[in-house]
This record gives structure tokens, C-alpha cells and sequence, in this order.
């Protein structure tokens, strides 16, 4: 069950166990917020905690940077490893629901277990990624979106605008792989030979549904109109003629009958590109478009931005409906396991909290956007101003953008801890919101 109102950080804190001793260590030092009137949000938001330095970091968003300002409903779900083992990751699952009821998702990094957290968390299985639970429980399309500095080089320099399930085998020698289809109604199978084995190996099967497809089709042309961006979808077809040319014929088909008129209106266009032909024209391109891209292509991708872009901290991710009325937002990056290590020994961290803030904002805005709450969007547009503005304007960082202006020549001086950047983060989000008060 979800947690609400008032008993939120008792039971908070209770879910974290060993980790809420620590969290009193990290921040006890950080500046006390005090703000007039809050900014009433009519309607909750879902909130789903997560593991290790982003867990750490993710408790000082919302306790000092979203709850002084907001008068939030929260139904809280605790993501974190040991509760999901705990719950036999059913509290996922509940999760998901919760938010496909009230609309608004916004999500802390979770560790995936690979053999080695297995044996670490004592666990009773190695549970499958809350990322793919929820999104085949929500449907939906992964968006993801640089978070663009001034300051920060790009590895990438032409870059200076946005960019916006299978089963595998081991062969254990030598024998036919095989496919067979067999029809619900009884009809006669069919049998494709897919390989003979002379020794060991591996095979892997993959699909998808017209419906999924289609739901991807939608949610990226309603992207592309919403961000009054061209789109492009790319695929291998001239390989996988029938897989791929799947989602080539389903996107094309969909443009034409639905969304065609409406892109030429806004002065966009739609194409399908290779793969391999649209990752040399992304790196040549000074960006400025959508790119639709299948599972694993975007999940290489997406990170070859966010890094092409500067940093692997500074990208936003959003799960989103075909309809549009659902948003689950998150970081695009993982728990920062070697950060939190340092942090359990008393040491000094400097983990880039931006793509963390921005989970909140993100959804947050699509919170405001849903009630037509224009004070919640200001707030939403303030903060995250507040933290690219103490980045460009202040030279306020953490380490991983610093390394990225100084290289090899990086001082002490020229990053912050982690509590220092956020800290100065508030203190412009108050100036900015003092400034957006009538005065009598």
C-alpha cells in the first residue's frame, strides 16, 4: 500500500533500514528552507524510491527542493532492492498500477540485480528490471532529452539542440533450432528451420505486436508535434525485412492516414531512415529532431547522446502513453553504486543530481498540464532554469561537469559536493520565485 500525508518520512525512513543512518551523516548540513504560501496541487503523484547514492540524493530533492514548496499529495512506493526482495517485487507491480490510476509517475534509479547483487542483497531471486515491469504494465514510449549547458564542452560539437522483449538460448551442442508458430484456432503449424548446430551456441528469438508498435507510432509522431520537431524512425529493414519492416510499414501507414496534414501545418515532416545511415547523420547534424528508435538500438543510443551532449547526468527520461494522459519520468542513469560506496565510508561525493531534479519537473509538469495548474508549470520552469542558470551563469557544478570543462587540469576548487550545488540551486529557485510574486 502506498504511504500518504503526514506519515510519509516516518515510514520513509523506516523502509530504508541501514541506509537511514546514513542519510542524517550525508546532508546534516544543509540550509533550512523557508517559504510563505504553498503552491496547492490538487491531485497526487506517484512516487517510486530507489537504491544506493541516487536513493541518498532523491530524499533531499523532495524533502528540501519539492515539499517546502508544494502542497503534494504523494502515494509513495518503495522501489528500493531489499523491498521489492522483501515483497517479491509485487510492490512493483502495485506501482505501476498506481500510476496508470492517478496519471503522474516519477521515479528514483533502481538497481537491476545481475548475479553479483544476487549474492550481495542475500536476495531470493534475481528480480527483472522495474524499468521493463512498468513500462509493459503502462505501455508507452521511452522519450529521452538532453538537459543542454552553455558552460560544458560537447564531445559532440556540432550537437546544440535536443535529440529528443526477447528470450535467448544456450545451444549446449550440436542439434536443429528451430521456430514453430501453432494457431490458437488448431490449424495446421508452421515449422521454420532456423539453424543446425555442428557445436555449442546461442540463439535468440525476438517479437512484438502490432498493437505495441502502433502505441510507439502514436506517442512518437504526438512527441514530435508537441515539440514542433521533424521525426525520423530507423530501422535495419534491408535484414529483417518482415521484423523490421514491420515498424516501417505500421509508421508510414499511421503518418499518412493520421498525422501528415498536422506536421505540414507546424512546417515538420516524418521519414524512416537505416540505422546505420541515421547514426552518421545524428553525428553530423547540429540535432533539433526526434529519432524513434527500437528497444535495444535506443538503449545504446541514449547514452551516446546524454555523453555527446556533455554528461551522462544531464538527460531526461520519460515514459509516455500512446494517448498521452500517462507519464512516468525519471533519470536516465543508474544508482552511481562507486559514488555511494565512497559515501558509506565518510567520504565526500559529488554525484550530479540534475537528471534526478529533473524526474521530479517532468513529471510534475505533465501534473500541471493534466489539471491546467499554471502556478505548479511556473514552479516546474523555475527550478529547472535554477539549476542549468547555477551551472552557466554561477560556475556552481559538480565533478563530472567539471572534468568535462578542465579535463586533466581540474582543481578542488572548480567542483562541489553534492548538498553545495543543490544548496545553491535553492537558494536561486527562491530568488526566482520571490521575483514571480505580485507585490500589493
Amino acid at each position: 500500500m502506498p504511504v500518504q500525508g503526514a506519515t510519509l518520512f516516518t515510514t520513509v525512513r523506516r523502509s530504508l533500514g541501514p541506509q537511514s543512518r546514513l542519510l542524517a551523516r550525508g546532508f546534516a548540513n544543509s540550509m533550512s528552507l523557508q517559504y510563505g504560501k504553498k503552491i496547492v496541487v490538487t491531485k497526487p503523484v506517484v512516487e517510486l524510491d530507489g537504491d544506493e547514492m541516487t536513493r541518498i540524493i532523491w530524499k533531499k530533492i523532495r524533502e528540501e527542493l519539492i515539499l517546502p514548496y508544494l502542497q503534494l499529495d504523494i502515494k509513495y512506493y518503495d522501489l528500493g532492492l531489499e523491498y521489492r526482495d522483501q515483497t517479491n517485487d509485487e510492490v512493483t507491480v502495485e506501482a505501476a498500477n498506481a500510476i496508470l490510476e492517478h496519471k503522474v509517475g516519477i521515479k528514483c534509479a533502481t538497481i537491476t540485480p545481475d548475479e553479483a547483487r544476487v549474492e550481495e542483497f542475500k536476495l531470493k531471486e534475481m528480480w527483472k528490471s522495474p524499468n521493463g515491469t512498468i513500462r509493459n504494465i503502462l505501455g508507452g514510449t521511452v522519450f529521452r532529452e538532453p538537459i543542454i549547458l552553455d558552460r560544458i564542452p560537447k564531445p559532440v560539437p556540432g550537437w546544440v539542440k535536443p535529440i529528443y522483449r526477447s528470450t535467448d538460448f544456450v545451444a549446449p551442442g550440436p542439434g536443429k533450432l528451430q521456430l514453430v508458430y501453432s494457431p490458437a484456432d488448431g490449424g495446421a503449424k508452421t515449422v521454420m528451420d532456423v539453424y543446425d548446430f555442428k557445436g555449442k551456441g546461442v540463439a535468440m528469438s525476438m517479437y512484438n505486436t502490432d498493437e505495441s508498435i502502433t502505441g510507439f507510432a502514436h506517442s512518437s509522431f504526438k512527441m514530435a508535434l508537441l515539440k514542433k520537431m521533424p521525426l525520423f524512425m530507423s530501422t535495419k529493414n534491408t535484414i529483417m525485412k518482415k521484423y523490421d519492416g514491420r515498424f516501417k510499414d505500421i509508421f508510414q501507414e499511421i503518418y499518412e492516414s493520421q498525422y501528415k496534414d498536422a506536421f505540414e501545418k507546424v512546417g515538420i515532416y516524418y521519414e524512416h531512415r537505416l540505422i546505420d545511415d541515421m547514426v552518421a547523420q545524428v553525428i553530423k547534424s547540429s540535432g533539433g529532431f526526434v529519432w524513434a528508435c527500437k528497444n535495444y538500438d535506443g538503449d545504446v543510443q541514449s547514452d551516446i547522446l546524454a555523453q555527446g551532449f556533455g554528461s551522462l547526468g544531464m538527460m531526461t527520461s520519460e515514459l509516455i502513453t500512446p494517448d498521452g494522459q500517462v507519464v512516468e519520468s525519471e533519470a536516465a542513469h543508474g544508482t552511481v553504486t562507486r559514488h555511494y560506496r565512497e559515501f558509506q565510508k565518510g567520504n565526500e561525493t559529488s554525484t550530479n543530481p540534475v537528471a534526478s531534479i529533473f524526474a521530479w519537473t517532468r513529471g510534475l509538469l505533465h501534473r500541471a498540464k493534466l489539471d491546467n495548474n499554471e502556478e505548479l508549470k511556473k514552479f516546474c520552469l523555475d527550478l529547472e532554469a535554477a539549476c542549468v542558470e547555477t551551472i552557466d551563469k554561477d560556475g556552481i557544478m559538480t565533478k563530472d561537469l567539471a572534468l568535462a570543462i578542465h579535463g586533466k587540469n581540474m582543481k578542488r576548487e572548480h567542483w562541489v559536493v553534492t548538498d553545495k550545488y543543490m544548496d545553491a540551486v535553492n537558494a536561486k529557485l527562491q530568488k526566482k520565485l520571490a521575483e514571480g510574486v505580485t507585490k500589493p
